[in-house]
């Protein structure tokens, strides 16, 4: 069987910042979003007043709730700003209590290339067990798989089952699985509801549990996740919530080993390298090995192209974003592993790997994440 992970980045409609031509305009969009969210959730607004109106500013805000291109500004109660006709915008709300919103991105569709693009890796991939990150919803992802996968050539066959637990992130940028006919889901559990000592939701969207039986009748347990991302900034915030995240995913990996269970994939986009301490309660202390150790890796890329471990932008080693964890049976079992690039922007010059021919500008891109993929054997 063939396992894989792969961040897609929304697969019909995504944040309008992702449709800018570059993905350096698309991450200012992003941190000025989500550190003015971080400010407006403070129960006080005392001593940040010039960087909220700042960041409003950078955001079209000051003009209008409806911002810029990219983001608006949601109010359900309460006044966060007063835009006087003659004079400059002014911060009325004083805290969290004072009002209740929030920015939000705008939503745009897919470049129909890149939705194409994406449906070209996903039949080439051609895993049995698939995990889709950041996908919209289910019926979005089980559309995709019936109609683009079909259309866009006569191998496109569409994955028979399809399954996805909306999560924790309000931006619809959820996990799921997509699996083979004759490897069917058959049991599942959600993990939205957990929540650390301070009674704060653990998961930025889920930690799903999928049982996936496959062809010879074995149960191999998948959990996809995606932990909190370092757009916006790497804050103190955000890399503890990444290692709760972590330690929690470890912890339900050794409940499913307690249990006699051995055959175990966590899989999925982490947002962080694998040195870094955020991820250590999962990659350190846990017995899950990490298939870009395995030595037959294939990396995918152009050679005298360096050490192009990364799985995100253009493959670094610091842009190993993304893992395929599998459990030691399963690890021993590896025939073939890799990443696959074909989908992603590989530079101007020197390109770093082989890309589809309708891969013409960054726009096309399928996503700026590499997938990741193992073959296991009996």
């Amino acid at each position: 069987m063939k396992i894989a992970a792969f961040n897609v980045e929304n697969l019909f409609e995504r944040a309008a910042a992702f449709n800018k031509p570059t993905t350096a305009e698309a991450q200012v969009v992003l941190r000025n979003t989500a550190r003015l969210n971080e400010l407006l959730e403070q129960p006080s607004y005392a001593g940040h007043e010039a960087e909220i109106l700042q960041l409003l500013a950078n955001l079209g805000l000051d003009k209008s709730d409806r911002g810029n291109d990219a983001v608006q500004l949601r109010k359900i109660r309460g006044a966060l700003v007063k835009r006087p006709r003659d004079a400059p915008i002014e911060l009325v709300a004083e805290g969290r209590g004072s009002w209740i919103g929030w920015v939000e991105p705008k939503k745009e569709p897919v470049n129909e290339i890149a939705v194409d693009n994406t449906g070209r890796v996903i039949r080439d991939v051609n895993a049995d067990i698939l995990a889709v990150i950041e996908a919209d919803n289910r019926p979005a992802l089980n559309r995709f798989s019936r109609d683009v996968l079909q259309r866009i050539s006569p191998q496109g066959v569409p994955y028979e089952h399809v399954m996805l637990i909306d999560g924790n992130d309000e931006r619809g940028i959820d996990v799921g699985l997509m699996t083979r006919g004759d490897f069917p889901v058959r049991d599942m559990r959600s993990h939205i509801y957990d929540v650390d000592d301070n009674r704060s939701t653990i998961f930025s969207r889920d930690c799903p549990e999928y049982a996936v039986e496959t062809k010879d009748g074995e149960m191999v347990w998948v959990l996809p996740n995606h932990f909190k991302s370092k757009f916006g900034g790497n804050s103190q915030s955000s890399r503890d919530r990444r290692k709760a995240q972590a330690t929690r995913t470890a912890e339900i990996y050794e409940t499913l080993r307690n249990s006699g269970e051995d055959l175990i994939v966590v899989l999925g986009d982490f947002n962080d390298t694998p040195d870094a301490e955020e991820l250590h309660p999962l990659l350190q202390m846990t017995d899950l090995e990490d298939v870009g150790t395995h030595p037959d890796f294939d990396l995918d890329a152009f050679p005298g192209q360096g050490d192009r471990t990364g799985t995100y932008g253009l493959g670094r080693p610091n842009q190993k974003l993304d893992y395929l964890l599998l459990s030691p049976a399963l690890f021993e079992r590896i025939t073939a592993c890799g990443l696959f690039r074909r989908g992603a922007w590989p530079g101007v010059s020197p390109k770093r790997w082989v890309v589809y021919p309708e891969l013409v500008e960054e726009i096309h891109v399928a996503s700026d994440h590499h997938v990741i993929w193992a073959e296991i054997g009996d």
